[in-house]
């Protein structure tokens, strides 16, 4: 972010940096090298011991809506933060006061482009609930219909994005100033999120979803998503089916049928992720009900995965090395998967992975934690530079998800029993004589369109060695520091050759006792000393200011 736009957000600035002080992160103000003043004179210390995983997260629920989106979101991603870290980001609540229908009311009108008396018969300006970017209002259709509608907080964009810009700022700060968060890479990650909470605030990817699953859904009678009213839909505004039923923490659903529930969750989950490549990023507690039918409604359709079929592939050759506890054979699929960096030590990752599946999926010991496994799998494998599809960590954080809405209906729950069946039917699927000829004649035709390509390509290699013409580019990287360093040191060389002429120079002029005089002295003289050692001063403070490196 440039100067200008930290100083046109000021205001926010100033609270951000003062809410990240007083929960504990001043070390890393100071290290990032803010604007003097911004934040220090307003900061008391924590009192509080707590560790700074938590205190992360309640940094983030202090700053408000953006903040815990993003937070949320990079709770997904356990290849780039430690497991204890997700594991706190995931306790992200919205805690957030209502808009009043007065102040919403304008933007519905936009929206709909009338007054929602034409099109609701019945409508409740008191919301039914209220998150950080959105809240929801139960209204009737002319029709009868009992529908949902979730509509965007006035004039939330404009300050998500101002706080992206900061946030883009201050990572892009960490990132070339604190070497331990370099590997991180933490303005892609800003960029990353920020794209993540924009597509969240444009209502119309949340009412494809949950279309395109009602679509592919093979088990309508078992799960479902709302149906949405397209009609009446745009960015900022989703009307849906009415959803009246029970949380899945209700006690007075009967055991039998809490039994049924959990199975058919976790099978439609692992249809969505293994079958499918489609799925349901968040199936939490909370966006999860049962209504009268028996069925599992998945509300919240604004975050969804999607595996390609090489993804679900090595997916399930990843959730059998799992079973199997070969380590091995984990990190050589892994390493086809991801993009790893020169230098991996795969002995030390068989160990940490060994470690984790002992922990975490090991029925000799009773823990079978398939959702946990995974976060810790990819954890390992990113830190240790094999960077695993962002899609791949939305599937881990939805099966731990499904995992614990299974253990809460049975307690006897067992994900893998309910993924034998789902990952037979995706080998079957696999041999199947018309996949089998299909994958063949891919194989057949990118090869001949290969073996036709190369004569060409060759000639003009040929060609262009002909005309001289072949270039060889080559780029240096790593080398930002040492031209700073050139930068500064040339500056410096130049500020002392400039002192050393100045004070030659007033000498000589003191010894001609030219007139006008200061002090008995030539005027001129005595301004060049003066100037000479102001900007020695400078000079030595900027020295002990950025140390002797600089």
């Amino acid at each position: 972010m440039k100067p200008f736009d930290l100083l046109s957000n000021a205001v926010r600035a100033k609270e951000i940096f003062t809410v990240l002080a007083r929960h504990g992160f001043a070390d890393l103000l100071n290290q990032i090298e803010l604007p003097s003043g911004v934040w220090a004179r307003f900061v008391p210390q924590p009192t509080t011991p707590r560790s700074s995983y938590e205190r992360i997260r309640l940094a983030a629920e202090e700053l408000g809506p953006t903040f815990v989106k993003a937070g949320q979101l990079l709770s997904m991603r356990p290849d780039l933060l430690p497991h204890p870290l997700v594991l706190e980001l995931r306790k992200l609540q919205s805690s957030v006061q209502s808009v009043p229908f007065a102040e919403i009311k304008p933007l519905l009108v936009e929206e709909l482009g009338c007054e929602p008396s034409d099109i609701f018969s019945e409508f409740n300006e008191t919301p039914f609930a209220a998150a950080s970017l959105a809240q929801v209002h139960f209204a009737r259709l002319h029709d009868g219909r009992e529908v949902a509608v979730k509509i965007q907080r006035p004039n939330i964009e404009k300050p998500v994005l101002a706080d992206f810009e900061l946030l883009a700022w201050l990572a892009n700060q960490a990132h070339h100033r604190i070497s331990r968060l370099t590997p991180f890479n933490l303005p892609s990650v800003v960029a990353e999120l920020r794209e993540g909470v924009l597509s969240e605030l444009n209502f119309l990817n949340e009412a494809r979803n949950q279309q395109y699953f009602n679509a592919i859904n093979p088990h309508p009678d078992r799960v479902y998503a709302p149906a949405v009213m397209g009609e009446y839909c745009s960015e900022r505004v989703l009307v849906m089916e009415r959803i009246i039923g029970r949380s899945v923490d209700d006690d007075g659903i009967p055991p039998a049928e809490r039994k049924l529930l959990a199975a058919h969750g976790a099978e439609s989950l692992l249809h969505q992720v293994l079958i499918a490549g489609f799925f349901h990023a968040d199936p939490h507690a909370g966006n999860v009900l049962v209504p009268a039918d028996g069925r599992l409604c998945l509300l919240d359709w604004g975050l969804a995965g999607n595996l390609t079929h090489r993804l679900r592939l090595a997916l399930a050759d990843l959730l059998v090395a799992a079973v199997e506890q070969d380590a091995e054979r984990i990190v050589e699929i892994a390493g086809e998967l991801g993009s790893p960096s020169g230098g991996l030590d795969l002995r030390g990752m068989e160990r940490d992975v060994t470690l984790a599946l002992r922990e975490d999926f090991n029925p000799q010991i009773g823990r079978e934690q398939t959702g946990r496994a995974l976060l810790k799998l990819i954890h390992i494998l990113g830190r240790n530079g094999i960077n695993i599809s962002r899609d791949y960590s939305l599937m881990a954080k939805a099966v731990l998800s499904i995992e614990e809405v299974g253990r809460r209906l049975d307690p006897t729950f067992d994900l893998r029993t309910h993924a034998r069946p789902v990952l037979r039917e995706l080998h079957r699927n696999q041999m199947r004589p018309r996949t089998l000829w299909r994958d063949t004649r891919n194989l057949i035709r990118s090869s001949l369109t290969g073996i036709k390509e190369l004569p060409g390509e060759v000639r003009r290699i040929v060609r262009r060695l002909e005309r001289d013409d072949l270039t060889i580019k080559f780029q240096h990287q790593g080398l930002e520091e040492v031209d700073d360093a050139l930068k500064t040191a040339a500056n410096r060389i130049t500020l002392g050759v400039i002192i050393g002429s100045l004070i030659v120079g007033s000498s000589l002029i003191i010894t001609t006792r030219v007139t006008p005089t200061l002090f008995g002295y030539p005027a001129l003289g005595m301004i060049g000393y003066l100037l000479s050692a102001l900007l020695g001063l400078y000079v030595v403070w900027d020295i002990f200011r950025h140390g002797r490196h600089r």
